[in-house]
């Protein structure tokens, strides 16, 4: 059983190191579209989009709204 429980506290320290991962790698990759003020002004407005995309759509599927 305390095999068991050490495999189950590890789970939470690779949900973060994966999170940490994937969030390196993403930024990475955007990093050199902030060169140019045009694209960073894009991504800007994409990240802000997308934001916004995901709050409005899980605030009306959790009936959050008052419409």
């Amino acid at each position: 059983m305390g095999e068991f429980l050490q495999n189950v506290a590890r789970y939470p320290r690779y949900l973060i190191s994966f999170t940490l991962g994937v969030f390196f790698v993403f930024f990475e990759w955007i990093k050199p579209l902030f060169k140019n003020p045009v694209s960073a002004i894009a991504v800007g407005g994409m990240g802000i989009g997308i934001f916004s995309l995901l709050y409005f759509t899980l605030k009306a599927m959790l009936g959050l709204s008052t419409v």
